[in-house]
């Protein structure tokens, strides 16, 4: 019924073509074969006599056109150019062939959508309520680089986990603007990891295949889970940089907490020359030491390194001669070593409290920089801290007094009343934005700033004609205490809220194309759904001779999705379209 073709749709030519009768062509890809075959076959019987069907290949053939369309139309008649065009389901495919004038009407849709959508987008850059949505937008032209990305389906998911020793997943859905931002962010990963042994990148579709993340429990898009053979799955829950992304599949890559079994290892591990899959790449190490009789503390300890993996490196002693290790650090166990810079400092801490959570949180809270440069990625560790901030902005790096000052002062008796800082407005531009908020006009830099976001949300400028030296911060700060400064401004307590309500993108959908099951993947075997009328006055589908229904239920049918070159590319756009106020 239907047949594969590996050359230029103008050269083919069938018995279809010979007969008068036009030739649907149906664009795949190898990664949505299986898929695309099963939509081939349920095409041929519903168009059996009116037209032929064919399987053509994006990847054995190059076409010049448009990556997301995913059907291709070739008529009998000489000299008229083959259509390419974005569909939606395989409806559409039945009603080109039986109304030729929908082909045309089609085309012309695409093109005035396409521009009035360009339009509007050029119109509207500067005034989008999502800025995200605005940065996919605007770059939505720029191709990716997704070679050294697996594509992974229903069919291929399971197959590829079980042949895979370790393997990064990404579940994204096709028309929601974050997971095509991260999707950028991920092959940038990817470009960093390549030739990394034992470490394969995977993509998967929520919008084309969402019976695999709901058995996968994927609730939200992007989402990026870790598989590991034998063991859970280990989600990613932090910022969607590729610098934060690497890290987090990198230190996924190591056990946590890890077992050392000799003090060479655990002098090794505080050097970060032991595991060596680290040892080129920078971090910060925790040691927990423990000796026999605290092991309700190593429990606690094995439970938090379970919580904290891919974000911090965690390893473990606790052998015979764990009391050598400890007195070199002056420490008893049980205590944590901190190990900064490759070792060139170590702290010790004790452990004082044993629960799971008070150790998850401690270990959190001695990862942070004492004296931090503020960035976009790291500003929400600090700010949970919920306490004042004393940041000294500066435009481009402090100068070395500065720096020794702030430090000895984070260093002091006081660093835990507040988060002392200091930002770069030309790394962090957005800083800038900031002084406009507290100033009316923007101060000269270096410029020392107290704030409280969490109480009240003033204001105070350090005075500028005194020295910024840890003497003068902590006389100042009396008085800031005493209520003798007066503060240059006081931030809004309103919440700050989006301008626009927010949509419930499934309840539209469902409004929009109520016959389209919009979630539920389809298997070998399965019947297609029967379609309510069109219209009071009895108009139907297209009704189908039960022998051929029958034998279309035998070869089983893929729904009504096209999963073809473009998965679900033509529904994502409508449903854009539908919404382009956002």
């Amino acid at each position: 019924l239907q047949t594969e073709v590996a050359e230029d749709p103008e050269k083919v030519s069938t018995v279809h073509l010979q007969l008068g009768l036009p030739l649907v062509f149906i664009l795949s890809q190898k990664e949505t074969y299986e898929a695309d075959r099963r939509t081939a076959e349920f095409v041929a019987w519903q168009l059996l006599g009116k037209a032929g069907v064919a399987l053509l290949s994006r990847d054995l053939v190059d076409l010049n056109v448009l990556l997301r369309s995913n059907v291709a139309l070739k008529t009998p008649d000489e000299g008229v150019p083959i259509k390419y065009l974005v569909l939606e389901d395989t409806d559409e495919v039945i009603t080109l062939v039986e109304d030729k004038s929908k082909v045309e009407q089609i085309q012309e849709d695409e093109e005035g959508d396409e521009e009035d959508e360009d339009e509007k987008e050029n119109n509207n850059q500067d005034i989008q309520d999502d800025q995200v949505v605005e940065a996919v937008s605007r770059d939505k032209k720029r191709e990716l680089a997704l070679e050294q990305i697996l594509v992974l389906t229903e069919e291929t998911f399971h197959s590829a986990l079980l042949e895979t020793a370790r393997m990064v997943v990404l579940f994204y859905a096709s028309w929601e603007a974050v997971s095509l931002a991260v999707l950028r962010s991920y092959t940038e990963v990817a470009d960093h990891l390549k030739g990394t042994h034992g470490v394969l990148l995977s993509r998967i579709n929520c919008w084309d295949w969402p019976g695999v993340c709901t058995k996968e429990n994927v609730t939200q898009f992007p989402t990026i889970k870790i598989y590991e053979k034998g063991e859970r799955s280990v989600m990613y829950d932090g910022m969607w940089g590729t610098e934060e992304l690497t890290s987090f599949i990198m230190l996924s890559r190591v056990s946590c907490p890890l077992k050392l079994a000799t003090i060479e290892e655990a002098e090794g591990y505080l050097r970060g020359e032991f595991p060596s899959e680290l040892s080129s790449y920078h971090h910060t190490s925790v040691l927990g030491v423990f000796s026999t009789a605290t092991s309700e503390a190593r429990e606690a300890f094995e439970e938090a390194g379970n919580i904290l993996s891919g974000h911090v490196t965690m390893g473990m002693y606790f052998e015979d001669d764990v009391l050598a290790l400890s007195r070199k650090y002056a420490v008893s166990p049980p205590a944590l070593l901190l190990a900064r810079s490759g070792g060139r400092s170590v702290e010790g801490i004790a452990l004082s409290k044993q629960s799971t959570q008070d150790m998850v949180r401690m270990i959190r809270y001695e990862l942070l920089d004492i004296f931090p440069e503020i960035t976009v990625q790291n500003l929400p560790r600090y700010l949970q801290l919920r306490k004042p901030f004393l940041i000294l902005f500066s435009d481009g790096d402090i100068g070395q007094m500065e720096s020794k000052e702030m430090l000895k002062l984070a260093k002091g008796r006081h660093q835990q009343a507040f988060v002392a800082c200091w930002l770069n407005l030309k790394k962090t531009p957005v800083g800038l934005g900031v002084l406009k908020a507290y100033f009316a006009t923007v101060p000269s830099l270096p410029l020392l700033v107290w704030v409280n976001l969490h109480a009240g949300g003033q204001v105070f400028k350090f005075p500028s004609e005194e020295t910024i030296t840890e003497m003068n911060i902590l006389s100042w700060l009396e008085k800031l205490k005493a209520g003798l400064e007066i503060p240059s401004s006081t931030l809004s307590e309103e919440d700050w809220k989006p301008p626009l309500p927010a949509y419930d993108f499934l309840q539209m959908m469902e409004t929009a194309v109520p016959e389209l099951p919009l979630h539920t993947s389809h298997h070998r075997g399965d019947t297609p759904a029967q379609r309510p009328p069109e219209s009071p006055g009895g108009d139907t589908t297209v009704q189908e001779e039960p022998s051929q229904e029958t034998k279309a239920e035998k070869v089983g049918t893929p729904g009504r999705d096209l999963r073809g070159t473009a998965p679900r590319l033509a529904a994502r756009e409508k449903q854009g379209k539908r919404h382009s106020e956002l």
